[in-house]
């Protein structure tokens, strides 16, 4: 039979039982790590050979007197059992809890079996002696493979019946064949030939059976090759991957006992006496194993004793507990078992510290692998976290063994919490006892790894993946019955839908808040009613929190439906009213539990958020107060794509989407204070403020219309006058000087003595938009007058900081709902004035200003035809714009006609030239270019204003009367004073001047635009010697 088979025939042996030392089905956390390359068989069969060679000279385990267990419900019995003591009589009744000490401090009850349990036949062909290493006991193991009878142990009739040794209650409970058996019993003696006293921990075991044992006494070649990878594995595993005192990579025997493990893989080695492999083998394990920390000589060897291969190992002997037939029941025989179990303590490396967190650990285990259905072995858990609590606060802890502390307790603590933060889902009326039990494990547990552990180990990640803990038990509970109770809530909310917006919206969302009220109220009930009592333990006002926790979440859910509702209606009302009724009852909850509290429930009670109507009135009137400003915003999304700033008539010279905008803005106010409730003055500001923001957006649309840069003329490049260029002596034949003379020839064919206008529709569209913020401005002002002055507003009741922080009433007539929109209104107008100037002037005057005036010389151009254009645009202007809107309007063309003076003196291209001569002439065009602004309208612009603008021009012109010498003297002065460089020495050049666009008669770059335009020797002289300039041709 090979190995595998043996193994099935366990496994059908019994159909409920499972070694299970990591929970599979379960989301138990295993706190231990993981050992590669054995199975759980390997680890089982390998803790059974350390544990009988740790017992080895017990009796029952080939020692001289066999020590007899009998079953604890057998008659006519008397006397106790001592704890380990051998004692062959039990107790005097069955199912006795008082049979064995260690299940009376558990709380663990007696097994019922019927006497064959305990019991084995003697005689039939099977051994008398159950300590002998050839019996085989037909009535134990290894008759029928078919039916396997290895795990049957009931006695045919006739047979006599003994007890069970220790030994054999262990093999049977730790499903070892009898074969495997006598094969170790074969090997210990071998062993021990002469030297029967020797201790267990000096024994390397897995060498010993490798040495002894050949392949002839296994059933077959494969069977003893996986019997003896095992052994191997054990050795790597203890001595190599996993020592108990670190082990150097380098070391050599090492490096030889990996090679020997990994030659076995593929085939068995030779174990033979002669044999080079088993030699390096033996002295590499001993080596290896009979190291010590301090490199001193040590009396103990070292083989099994490194975490976490001896707690796998320790771990399968305990499991050894449970009853094979029914794994929520613990043997009465656990006394003796935990007694001879202890003595695998020196070759495991086992204290009795770790004793206590690993027989907790498997209690716990097995209590949650079993279904839950056996709470004794929880009590029995809860029993020993008692001692483990006195072993955590021990001073002398070793390091390893906190790390395993804290890695238990904290997948103790993660599974138990997953239940306790849900227990509503885990726990009923008839199971509510397991959650009393619970609770103190969970919290016990929290308590010793916040006090006990903290930051002294680390553990696995996942093991981590768990809430902070908590200062309190009360606040730990006060967790529970919170997450609980939102979950179960949560819950509840699925079954309804108050957001439903199916259907008939209002009606279906009122019934189903309806029934969630009626729910979340049967909650409360049950909650009081099952579930406090347990947490009134361990939270003084378990009832109070819970109704704070629903009455919250309800809320919430509430809110959520009041924000899809618009107006209110009967429906709305008859929603809120259930909801006062729950709120109630909720709160007399808490009322009543928190009146013994400390503090009267007053800081409980100040986590309930109120369902108050009139903040719920607010809420819903804000929402109109959306809905109406969605509507306005909409509008101006549509004028955005719309408006072609046309006029619809004279009498209202602005843009239609203005009119609409400011309707809807006065209606929504109207019908604002129209509601008939008082309004806060919060509420108001809020209002207003929003309004404001549309107010400003469309203000922004307005004044998007370009930049006044798009119509200043490209300033052409510097060139030089001469004297004998070819269009001077055109300009000359063609056209005698005749200075003083006016011309006339421009426009004359076409302007006559009454010229048109020549303002282009683009501009007319600016002066559209122009009329349209002064629409929007006083339409501003009667808004502001109306949410001033109405009665319905009352003082704010709430001291919150608002966004204003200051009332308008108590600030007086000098406040405003609305300055950001006046200033950005008044912004905007100068923006659009100064763009409908440029372009008047550029654009539409350009061909009797820009590209006229001035060119070829002076006395055949001059400024007379352009004012004539000019006054006829002004009179257009003051037509269309209105009479607030004009003086700014008119201001802005008076700067951009200096502007495009300047540009003709200054860079008007190499068609113009001057002589100083033509200062007069300058000076006198520019003096009616004044005076037509002066003149314009009624007082529009005052002179003094008219003289300030005009100072850079008049600058500028001052500069054109200069002698060239004075010209060229002030440029090199200027310019090297505008660059640093102080003084021009001998060798050096002027730097050329950078262009600012900034005209004045102290610029550097304005001096020189002079210079390149006058027509003059010394000039033309300069400019070619020091920055060699072009000349004009």
């Amino acid at each position: 039979m090979g190995h595998h088979s043996r193994r099935e025939s366990f496994a059908g042996s019994t159909s409920t039982f499972r070694l299970d030392l990591e929970p599979e089905p379960t989301d138990l956390l295993w706190p231990f790590g993981n050992i590669d390359g054995l199975d759980r068989d390997d680890i089982r069969e390998t803790a059974y050979e350390i544990f009988f060679t740790a017992c080895r000279s017990s009796p029952g385990f080939g020692g001289r007197n066999a020590l007899n267990y009998y079953s604890s419900n057998q008659e006519n019995t008397d006397g106790g059992s001592g704890f380990g003591s051998g004692a062959p009589n039990r107790g005097n009744g069955v199912g006795l809890l008082g049979t064995s000490r260690m299940k009376r401090v558990l709380g663990l009850k007696t097994l019922r079996r019927s006497t064959s349990r305990r019991t084995s036949s003697v005689g039939g062909g099977g051994s008398s002696n159950p300590s002998s290493p050839g019996g085989h006991g037909h009535g134990t193991f290894g008759s029928n493979p078919g039916s396997s009878p290895s795990m049957s142990f009931t006695v045919p009739p006739g047979k006599l019946k003994r007890p069970l040794t220790s030994a054999e209650i262990m093999r049977q409970q730790m499903r070892v064949t009898e074969q495997s058996d006598n094969r170790l019993r074969k090997t210990l003696m071998r062993t021990l030939v002469g030297q029967m006293g020797r201790r267990a921990e000096t024994i390397i075991l897995p060498l010993e059976l490798l040495r002894h044992l050949k392949p002839s006494e296994f059933n077959d070649a494969h069977e003893y090759h996986l019997w003896q990878k095992r052994q191997l594995k054990i050795l790597e595993l203890g001595l190599l991957l996993h020592p108990s005192i670190p082990l150097d990579r380098s070391n050599t025997f090492a490096m030889r006992l990996r090679d020997i493990v990994r030659s076995s893989e593929s085939k068995s080695i030779d174990t033979g006496k002669h044999s080079e492999n088993m030699r390096a083998l033996c002295n590499s394990v001993v080596s290896l194993a009979w190291r010590s920390p301090t490199g001193a000589q040590t009396d103990v060897c070292h083989w099994a004793d490194g975490f976490p291969v001896n707690i796998h190992l320790y771990l399968a002997l305990l499991h050894s507990i449970f009853d094979l037939r029914d794994e929520t029941l613990v043997l009465d025989e656990i006394d003796e078992i935990l007694e001879l179990i202890k003595k695998t303590w020196s070759t495991l490396g086992i204290s009795r510290a770790m004793h206590n967190l690993c027989f907790t650990w498997i209690l716990f285990q097995q209590y949650v692998v079993t279904g839950q259905t056996e709470p004794d072995l929880l009590c029995a858990s809860v029993a020993m976290l008692a001692e483990v609590v006195i072993d955590a606060k021990k001073s002398d802890r070793e390091v390893l063994y906190v790390k395993m502390l804290s890695s238990v307790l904290t997948s103790i603590k993660g599974w138990s919490e997953k239940r306790l933060l849900d227990y509503h889902e885990s726990f009923h009326k008839g199971t509510i006892g397991l959650m009393d039990n619970l609770l103190p494990l969970a919290l016990s547990v929290t308590k010793i790894l916040d006090e006990d552990v903290g930051g002294a180990a680390v553990s696995a990640p996942e093991e981590r993946k768990l809430e902070p803990a908590v200062d309190s038990t009360g606040n730990r509970v006060d967790q529970y019955i919170r997450s609980s109770l939102k979950t179960a809530f949560t819950k509840v909310l699925e079954t309804e839908d108050p957001n439903d917006k199916t259907g008939e919206i209002e009606q279906k969302a009122k019934e189903s808040l309806f029934q969630l009220a009626k729910e979340t109220e049967d909650l409360a009930t049950k909650e009081k009613e099952t579930f406090s009592p347990i947490l009134k333990k361990w939270h003084p006002i378990a009832t109070g929190l819970a109704a704070v926790t629903l009455h919250n979440c309800y809320g919430t859910v509430l809110k959520q439906f009041l924000a899809g509702v618009s107006t209110l209606t009967n429906e709305t009302i008859e929603i809120l009213q259930r909801a006062g009724k729950l709120e109630k009852v909720l709160v007399s909850m808490v009322v009543e539990d928190s009146v013994d509290y400390e503090d009267g429930g007053r800081a409980i009670v100040r986590e309930m958020v109120p369902y108050e109507v009139d903040s719920i009135i607010l809420s819903l009137l804000k929402t109109w107060i959306e809905e109406r400003l969605k509507k306005a915003r909409e509008l101006f999304e549509r004028a955005k794509e719309t408006e072609t700033w046309n006029p619809k008539s004279k009498t209202e010279p602005y843009a239609q989407s203005v009119v609409e905008l400011m309707k809807l803005a006065k209606q929504t106010v109207d019908d604002f204070f129209e509601i008939p409730i008082r309004t806060s003055d919060d509420l108001v500001h809020d209002l207003a403020g929003r309004l404001e923001l549309l107010f400003q957006d469309y203000t922004t649309f307005v004044a998007s219309c370009g930049s006044k840069q798009s119509y200043i003329p490209t300033l052409p490049p510097l060139t030089r006058c001469n004297r004998d260029s070819k269009f001077i002596q055109l300009c000359k034949k063609a056209s005698p000087c005749k200075i003083g003379t006016e011309d006339s020839h421009h426009n004359g064919s076409n302007e006559g003595n009454h010229p048109r206008p020549s303002t282009s529709r683009g501009t007319q569209r600016l002066y559209i938009r122009l009329n349209t913020l002064h629409y929007l401005l006083s339409h501003i002002h009667s808004i502001d007058k109306t949410l001033a002055l109405s009665p319905r507003l009352s003082p704010s009741s709430t001291t919150k900081p608002t966004r204003f922080p200051h009332n308008r009433r108590q600030l007086g007539c000098g406040s405003s709902y609305f300055d950001l929109a006046r200033s950005s209104i008044q912004a905007a107008s100068q923006h659009v004035s100064e763009i409908a100037a440029y372009r008047l002037i550029f654009l539409d005057s350009n061909s009797v200003f820009y590209e006229s005036l001035y060119m070829g010389d002076v006395a055949n151009a001059r400024i007379r035809p352009a004012l004539r254009i000019l006054k006829q645009n002004l009179t257009l202007l003051g037509a269309i714009l209105t009479d607030r809107a004009q003086p700014l309007a008119i201001k802005e063309v008076m700067k951009a006609s200096f502007e495009a003076y300047l540009m003709v003196l200054l860079a008007g291209g190499s068609s113009r030239v001057f002589y100083r001569s033509d200062h007069e002439m300058i000076e006198e065009d520019f003096d009616s270019l004044k005076r037509v602004f002066c003149a314009c309208g009624e007082g529009f612009i005052a002179e003094e204003v008219v003289e300030r603008e005009a100072e850079t021009v008049e600058g500028v012109v001052t500069l054109m009367g200069q002698c060239t010498e004075q010209i060229m003297e002030d440029f090199s002065i200027v310019a090297c004073e505008a660059s640093g460089i102080g003084m021009v020495g001998s060798g050096q050049k002027l730097p050329m001047p950078p262009t600012t666009g900034r005209w004045n008669r102290s610029d550097p770059n304005t001096i020189l635009r002079v210079l390149c335009h006058r027509n003059d020797g010394a000039a033309n002289q300069f400019l070619k010697r020091t920055f060699q300039l072009a000349k004009r041709r």
